[in-house]
């Protein structure tokens, strides 16, 4: 195989368009464009108002007129993940439309479809230097935001691709008791011991106990919390892997995570780096994160890239022009009240939310090559998105010169040992 060049951003919440393309967007593109596969996390769904809002969204409705594809298009991008904790904001029309603009647009896309198979299944872009393979996964979702399994006698679920994981509580075994005398008090599980009783439900094995639904514990004399990518979604994951090694040159994973490691949000949960570690022991040539909006680390494993999260690359959260009634009763709003008065409600008129904190605005980009199937050589470059400028201003990235936002990745990444050498504004990660 020849040598062959990537370029990854995070996070695109992108919901309006370019006003012409400066000096920022050219030399940004022009970074872009260098790269065979240039990758990018659609964190909206496209449609002109014609899909019906979720009763719930992913924190804000996303959506984006049609036209926001030409700047997407414009930078250089031609590999999206649409697995997120946005993709059903608009239920399953707004996937149906979603599809049909990118589709109108030839972009190739992975992680959501009209059924399981359509949403797991690896997509494949063509270029000069190999054929790359994209499986787009998420873990941050609603229940109903999964794809369903297609049968011979019932049509399959619009959805994403979904990675599960377990969660559980590991507490000293004398306090156990205590606990489920509180759960026995105030009735939390009077339904689930009937679902049991009814055959609804199964047992918990022995040794742990539900304190509440949804929240495990299991009795261990070191207390704290486990987290471990669900086995039957992690197996069907690594099938598609495998199938994606016998039909590509290289093979990508997305996954959009927003689990963090106790109260690091800048660290990913265990399960999302045991996910990570499996992906690449099984064929995987690179691991791309996202979720969080902010950076965190990344790895150089079995000499092949992990990005546990880019943080975001576009991020307008605070100037869509349209939200269903549902937010406005959120924030305690009616029929008279308008979208700036949503936003200034939400946000305690610029005192508190995403768009206060620094570092959903500062991110970087990498270009990294491979040959044969082996990394060669990574550079980091720093974007700045605007911070500070109105709300309905921020969100654009530039390519700047600011080493702190390097030097941040660094103490992010020193962690899972990766060295990182910084000069003229860029980084370099020092391959061993």
């Amino acid at each position: 195989m020849s040598e062959i060049s990537f370029f990854a951003s995070g996070d695109s919440f992108i919901v309006r368009r370019y006003p012409g393309k400066d000096e920022a967007f050219k030399k940004l593109a022009e970074l872009i464009n260098q790269a065979d596969v240039r990758f990018a996390n659609l964190e909206t769904t496209v449609h002109n108002k014609e899909a019906t809002p979720s009763a719930q969204s992913g924190g804000t409705w996303a959506m984006a007129q049609s036209k926001v594809l030409d700047d997407i298009r414009d930078y250089g991008f031609n590999l999206l993940n649409l697995a997120n904790n946005h993709t059903l904001d608009y239920l399953y029309d707004g996937i149906e439309r979603t599809l049909h603009y990118l589709n109108q647009y030839d972009f190739v896309y992975a992680g959501v479809g009209m059924n399981l198979a359509e949403a797991d299944e690896p997509k494949y872009l063509e270029t000069l230097n190999g054929r790359v393979a994209l499986i787009g996964v998420c873990s941050s979702f609603f229940p109903f935001n999964p794809a369903g399994e297609q049968r011979r006698d019932m049509k399959g679920r619009p959805g994403l691709n979904p990675l599960r994981f377990d969660r559980i509580h590991v507490v000293k075994p004398e306090r156990i008791p205590a606990l489920m005398e509180v759960a026995e008090k105030v009735e939390l599980n009077t339904a689930h011991r009937l679902s049991i009783k009814e055959g609804f439900a199964s047992p918990l094995p022995e040794g742990q106990h539900l304190f509440a639904p949804g929240i495990l514990f299991k009795e261990g004399e070191e207390e704290g919390l486990i987290t471990k990518p669900n086995e039957k979604d992690m197996k069907r994951i690594i099938r598609r892997i495998h199938e994606a090694k016998r039909q590509s040159d290289y093979v990508l994973v997305s996954l959009h995570a927003h689990e963090m490691k106790g109260d690091r949000k800048d660290v990913a949960a265990d399960f999302v780096v045991e996910f990570a570690h499996r992906c690449i022991d099984e064929g995987a040539h690179a691991f791309i994160g996202h979720g969080p909006h902010i950076l965190r680390g990344m790895e150089i494993y079995k000499n092949r890239p992990i990005f546990y999260s880019l943080g975001d690359f576009i991020f307008q959260n605070d100037s869509p022009t349209h939200f269903p009634h549902d937010f406005y009763l959120n924030y305690g709003l009616g029929h008279e009240d308008t979208i700036a008065d949503a936003f200034d409600t939400r946000s305690d008129h610029g005192k508190k939310g995403l768009g206060t904190n620094r570092l959903c605005f500062e991110s970087l980009v990498p270009f990294w090559t491979m040959e044969d199937g082996e990394l060669k050589e990574i550079t980091l470059y720093p974007i700045e998105l605007g911070f500070g400028l109105p709300r309905y201003r921020m969100g654009w990235p530039q390519i700047t010169k600011n080493e702190e936002i390097l030097k941040h990745f660094q103490e992010l990444s020193e962690p899972y040992g990766t060295k990182i050498e910084i000069k003229d504004g860029v980084g370099k990660i020092v391959l061993k």
